[in-house]
């Protein structure tokens, strides 16, 4: 299965749940690389500082901040169980690419009216995909997201008619992502019960089932 977190709008969280979705499938016992494919370089920078504190490798990264993802990436899928991609902000040439590469691709935004404007120009490039890909698959993945609050509820079921539709599996706003990435550390290597790891757990559950 080859995995896109993908938004033109940056800030969204793709890295830190691209990374953790890459974890999660690595300690479940699959062989997974994650493609880091934004040009800034993050998942690569917290590769880095895992191998500074001297931490055991889960997964592969690797860089690949070109528009020929569509053909690399299900080269190295050969190879292991998962492919997950961190897709660049505002790169159109590396987004088309990372769309005809990808089934499913994950779109994450955050509980505000303004990440759903910003996220027009990332689906008008996934109905150019679907022209040539019409069985790609897509999900909306609510982020950053505190659950009682109203507009999180009213992000939920404004996406809950749209297409594509959205998970059921949300993402806290929790320090604890953010803690855990300055050592290169995931949620569950912190605390494995913690509510950030149910979380993400729950997410890669219910990616597998979409995914075809």
């Amino acid at each position: 299965m080859i995995v896109a977190l993908l938004n033109q709008k940056g800030g969204v969280g793709k890295t830190t749940l691209a990374l953790h979705l890459a974890g999660e499938w690595a300690a479940r016992g699959r062989r997974v690389t994650l493609i880091d494919a934004d040009p800034q370089g993050s998942a690569l920078d917290w590769s880095q500082q895992r191998a500074r504190e001297a931490l055991p490798r889960l997964f592969g990264v690797v860089g690949l901040a070109r528009d020929t993802l569509h053909r690399e990436a299900p080269e190295l899928a050969r190879d292991v169980d998962h492919i997950v991609i961190d897709g660049p902000p505002r790169v159109a040439g590396l987004m088309r690419s990372a769309l005809f590469a990808a089934d499913p691709v994950l779109i994450p935004v955050q509980p505000s009216p303004f990440d759903g404007w910003a996220s027009a120009e990332m689906l008008s490039l996934l109905g150019e995909a679907r022209i040539y890909r019409p069985e790609l698959a897509a999900r909306f993945v609510l982020n950053r997201c505190g659950a009682r609050t109203v507009i999180a509820r009213a992000t939920a079921e404004t996406l809950a008619d749209h297409d594509p539709p959205v998970l059921g599996a949300t993402i806290g706003q929790r320090v604890a992502f953010a803690d855990a990435a300055q050592s290169g550390r995931l949620v569950s290597e912190v605390d494995e019960d913690s509510p950030a790891a149910r979380e993400i757990a729950a997410l890669c559950a219910e990616i597998e089932r979409i995914a075809p």
